[in-house]
């Protein structure tokens, strides 16, 4: 059912946002520490039987210079350089097989899969661990309180910063046109796209589906599934914690990067989702500084418009790439 905002009033809808004064130094600092080790891009030709297309295992230093892997999958009947999409994966799951990322290749583009530190056990395997030992604070299962008693340590300011240089690493190859490059992902990979475009600041596009990560207060107080419920279960336990752990995710929150996005940018909703309620994408959505537009889907919950809404990313790629 549809349990949030009537959609009237989630086209206006422009919660206050809660901004920490630090939050540009806050991330300039992190991204001038990570940026202080190589790149070291690495894209290695691995063979899996596809004709048509040309597959990279690809390795990048991240956040401290760690490891994260991806892949890197382009036509082979291909002239020059080629656009390239770089996509942030879901919740839980990791870069999984080439065989996984088939259409944007297909396509015409190059295709660049970050790999999720740490994840790639729930529902698509990984291969990069978090290597970090800073957030040692007592969590609950999952990655959503891990570090979160400051924004130091908290896990998304590494996978964040990861999706920065994944862009980086795109553009290092010399296959792809650096001119243009976007940022695709649903759900986790819809939030960190939107945290990226509020870090990078010529993208060429931000493809980014019923986001994750935004406006975390409101998404913890009207549902209870997860993984916002990580979080809410770790304040039921910690109840003399909950305005530190919001006080770290302001520093993460969607919206606070959506105010600084001007790329072109597709966002979606379906109207009876549990996992990330239609209001607080609607409130990132309202705040996008950039060129954008929304697809609503009345009837779906997490999945939005899978297939329906990648013939909607087709087409705003192909207006923009022509």
């Amino acid at each position: 059912m549809q349990f949030d905002l009537s959609l009237e009033a989630l086209k206006t809808y422009l919660p206050l946002r809660t901004e920490p004064a630090d939050f540009d130094s806050f991330w300039a600092q992190t991204l001038t520490e990570t940026r202080k080790f190589d790149l070291n891009a690495c894209f290695t030709p691995v063979a899996c039987g596809l004709k048509l297309l040309d597959v990279f295992d690809v390795t990048f230093c991240g956040y401290g210079g760690q490891p994260i892997k991806g892949w890197f999958l382009l036509p082979r009947d291909r002239n020059g350089q080629l656009p390239c999409v770089v996509e942030y994966i879901g919740y839980g799951g990791g870069r999984g097989k080439p065989l996984d990322w088939l259409l944007w290749s297909n396509a015409g583009y190059a295709h660049f899969v970050m790999d999720t530190r740490g994840q790639g056990s729930s529902w698509q395997v990984g291969d990069t661990p978090d290597l970090e030992p800073e957030g040692s604070n007592p969590q609950f299962p999952g990655f959503m309180t891990r570090g979160i008693l400051r924004p130091e340590t908290y896990y998304y300011r590494r996978l964040i910063t990861d999706a920065v240089r994944a862009v980086e690493a795109a553009r290092a190859n010399p296959l792809v046109d650096k001119n243009r490059v976007a940022v695709l992902g649903n759900s986790q990979g819809g939030g960190v796209s939107l945290a990226a475009a509020g870090l990078i600041p010529d993208l060429s596009a931000v493809l980014c589906d019923v986001p994750f990560l935004c406006h975390y207060r409101r998404a913890t107080e009207i549902t209870d599934a997860n993984p916002y419920n990580e979080i809410s279960q770790y304040c039921r336990n910690h109840r003399d914690k909950i305005e530190t752990v919001f006080h770290t995710l302001s520093y993460f929150d969607g919206l606070n990067f959506a105010v600084r996005a001007n790329a072109p940018a597709l966002f979606s909703s379906g109207l009876m989702d549990e996992i990330c309620p239609p209001s607080t994408v609607f409130a990132a959505y309202n705040y996008y500084a950039g060129e954008k537009q929304i697809e609503v889907w009345p009837y779906n919950h997490h999945e939005g418009g899978s297939t329906f809404q990648n013939i909607e990313r087709m087409k705003m790629l192909s207006r923009l790439w022509q």
